[in-house]
């Protein structure tokens, strides 16, 4: 629920996110996705070389891989809209982005070179953990409005 708090800007209580936040968070993943998933469908090995490079490359796997990134990315933009696809929009992201993290990190000494292995496993799970906050504070805001 939204509340004011000591400076006067609106916050959703239970977390230190201002209001709007969860507007913004879900631009900047929604962008995130679109822009990992036009690179990967174009541009495959780039991608691969840039950012994937983990085991053989497989341009129809790096692109299988982007058609999901699409697939999220829009439904994070309807979110932004509609606020009734925020809470399972943002499970849905902070679980894959978690699994996602666990995978970097079962394969985290795999990458070459080897530093962008350790680097994708800690930003995949800084983004997990700003998912899951962005997701309480999108719950929140759902219950605020139904009272």
């Amino acid at each position: 629920m939204a509340v004011q708090s000591a400076t006067g800007k609106a916050a959703v209580s239970g977390t230190a996110l201002p209001a709007g936040s969860v507007t913004v968070g879900l631009y900047a993943f929604a962008l995130v996705e679109l822009a990992l998933a036009a690179f990967g469908a174009v541009a495959p090995h780039a991608f691969y070389r840039a950012i994937g490079p983990f085991g053989a490359f497989n341009a129809h796997y790096i692109r299988d891989v982007a058609s999901f990134e699409a697939a999220l990315g829009a439904a994070l933009l309807v979110a932004v809209r509609r606020r009734t696809w925020r809470v399972p929009v943002l499970a849905l992201a902070t679980f894959q982005f978690a699994l996602h993290s666990l995978n970097h990190l079962l394969d985290i000494g795999k990458a070459h070179p080897a530093w962008t292995g350790y680097f994708d496993f800690f930003t995949l799970a800084a983004a997990t953990v700003m998912l899951a906050w962005l997701w309480r504070a999108a719950s929140l805001e759902t219950e605020g409005s139904m009272t």
